[in-house]
């Protein structure tokens, strides 16, 4: 590993070592355990602590979790930067994260106690002055070679407690640094790069758990979601996402099995089944429930794995204090089209109900009951869905068995064109909810593909898709579309359409604003009401990453990452094509108002 310190960020070490070390009175008797404990609460002091991140969307000074909140409703209460001036918001400054790795950008910020956090690509973390933009230190993971990262070498954040901030490589490691050096503080390995694994979500910490999922779904590795104490990076457990797995606690002991051997997998295909929780998840402190999604079941061809293949695809309700699986809804069953259910699955309430929703990348926008999953309703957000035609009353999909592609013999299988595409009606994109207009704002793509399917044989650390595809547009002037939705009635509201697909994630504010950003390179702000574009601004490089705003000074400032690149260069085929002539970058953005 390399890093950089700057000659402040070493005086800010100092100040941190002298607050963060346990004092005791001449004569005290310490045991190591009471020592431990007293570093823990002092390292605790240091930073935000638990209550500070269930907290998080209640305090606009700064941005603790990814989601600003727990829920990751992506909401803030802050109106100082409203629909009445925001077009007169300009550059705060912008700081670059230099060098030659410029490639895509997904990352949000995290804004705390006078500091911008943000990772960039190919596993790299940036602290920057939060008035200024100047560079306080940077760490480099130095990747070894042959990792495999399916959908380019992006990372979407970290997480922060107490002197720690913390983030996941490509090669399948989990990081804490101290927060005001770049030191590291613990560095642990969570499964074999060499297989296929890598973390590119942003983590969560729930009751002192760092919690995380893992990417490696085109290779057939098994999914799974683990909790490691936040001050050791110890393991504490471990769920698999596939049936018939079985999990693991402190110390490496197995606990329990996921769902039950063979149920909806046959034979041995649940040791390959996929099912990555490469997105992260959310926390609802209300029923103390980690919702997290899960991605395609391997290999694609589903004509080699009959049965719904559980839990792939689908929404866990996971309990953080012991990682078992409370409820599930799975909306892809036996899924043939590479829609992952790794969507965010986000806590509101409605006419007195707790409930969730998830616009999905099969193109259907779900509202369940958070408490237990169960089915509330399932709407399209996308013009066009082939796959099936729409959901029952129990929730269950009622497939077009015309547009599964055909089974393979030697040769491939019948070709289908299917809508949504594999990248989805919406991939990793967040969508934000607004606390003020109730409405959902969903960064939507209008895409198919050819599909068909092809012989294929587990071979660890190769792609296991078994499938071939082309992306193409539906239409000629648009494919990006972002949506406000109402979770009520399933209604759009209005829609603003982008020639080139979305890929960015969404803010709502108090203010009626809605930012999103473009492959064009624009950070853009509508009225929240009414959709109409407001502001906009181009950073030179496409914008994928997720913006956020916080006030410090009474300024209200919004920031968001600058970088073209993620899974569209790579995978687009003919909508590849279109958008090759954007320029790659890598630099954080910030605006506010001038001051009057």
């Amino acid at each position: 590993m390399t890093f950089r310190i700057t000659r402040t960020a070493g005086l800010l070490a100092g100040a941190s070592l002298a607050f963060a070390a346990p004092s005791f009175a001449a004569g005290d008797q310490v045991t190591p355990a009471a020592a431990t404990a007293a570093a823990a609460a002092a390292a605790t002091a240091a930073g935000p602590t638990d209550a500070d991140l269930m907290n998080d969307e209640k305090t606009p000074g700064d941005i603790l979790t990814y989601g600003m909140g727990p829920r990751g409703q992506r909401f803030s209460p802050l109106t100082t930067i409203n629909a009445g001036n925001v077009s007169n918001m300009v550059p705060a400054f912008s700081a670059s994260l230099g060098g030659e790795k410029q490639r895509g950008q997904e990352a949000q910020p995290i804004v705390y106690d006078g500091m911008i956090y943000v990772t960039g690509s190919y596993s790299r973390l940036f602290a920057f002055d939060a008035k200024t933009g100047e560079e306080m230190w940077q760490y480099d993971a130095r990747l070894p070679d042959g990792i495999m990262p399916c959908c380019d070498v992006v990372n979407r954040g970290a997480a922060i407690y107490g002197d720690k901030i913390i983030f996941g490589t490509l090669d399948a490691h989990m990081v804490a640094l101290n927060r005001k050096t770049g030191k590291v503080i613990w560095n642990k390995t969570l499964a074999p790069f060499d297989a296929g694994y890598s973390f590119t979500a942003a983590p969560m910490i729930v009751k002192g758990k760092v919690i995380y999922g893992n990417s490696g779904g085109e290779f057939g590795v098994i999914g799974k979601v683990e909790a490691r104490d936040v001050n050791t990076g110890e393991l504490i457990w471990s769920r698999p996402t596939i049936e018939g797995n079985m999990g693991v606690g402190a110390g490496g002991k197995p606990t329990t099995m996921t769902g039950k051997l063979n149920a909806s997998w046959e034979g041995d295909q649940w040791k390959t089944g996929g099912g990555a929780t490469w997105l992260g998840g959310t926390y609802d402190p209300d029923t103390n429930l980690v919702f997290i999604g899960t991605g395609n079941p391997s290999p694609w061809n589903s004509h080699l794995r009959p049965g719904d293949n559980l839990y792939t695809a689908s929404t866990l309700a996971i309990d953080p204090d012991s990682g078992e699986i409370k409820w599930h809804y799975q909306t892809t069953p036996h899924d043939g089209w590479d829609y992952d259910g790794v969507n965010e699955f986000i806590p509101f309430d409605m006419d007195g109900k707790k409930l969730g929703a998830k616009a999905d990348r099969n193109g259907f926008f779900f509202v369940l009951d958070r408490t237990n999953g169960k089915f509330v309703s399932a709407k399209p957000f996308v013009s066009k869905t082939t796959w099936a035609k729409g959901f029952d009353a129990k929730g269950k999909p009622m497939f077009d068995p015309a547009n599964r592609p055909g089974a393979p013999s030697t040769e491939k299988g019948t070709t289908v064109f299917s809508a949504p595409s594999f990248l989805g009606g919406k991939n990793w994109m967040p969508m934000s909810y607004s606390q003020q207009t109730n409405m959902f704002y969903i960064p939507s793509n209008e895409w198919g593909m050819d599909i068909w399917n092809e012989p294929i044989a587990y071979k660890k650390g190769a792609a296991y898709l078994g499938a071939g595809f082309t992306i193409k547009p539906l239409y000629d002037d648009h494919i990006g579309v972002l949506r406000a939705m109402d979770p009520k009635t399933g209604k759009i509201a209005w829609e603003y359409k982008n020639k080139a697909p979305l890929w960015g994630g969404v803010l709502s504010t108090a203010g009626n604003l809605v930012f999103t950003g473009t492959p064009e390179g624009y950070l853009k702000a509508f009225d929240a009401k009414t959709g109409k574009e407001l502001w906009k601004f181009n950073t030179g490089s496409g914008v994928v990453g997720s913006p956020v705003t916080w006030e410090d000074g009474g300024e209200q400032y919004v920031a968001v990452m600058s970088g073209w690149g993620g899974a569209v260069p790579l995978w687009g085929g003919e909508v590849a094509k279109a958008v090759q002539h954007i320029n790659q970058g890598g630099a954080l953005w910030v605006f506010k108002l001038p001051k009057s």
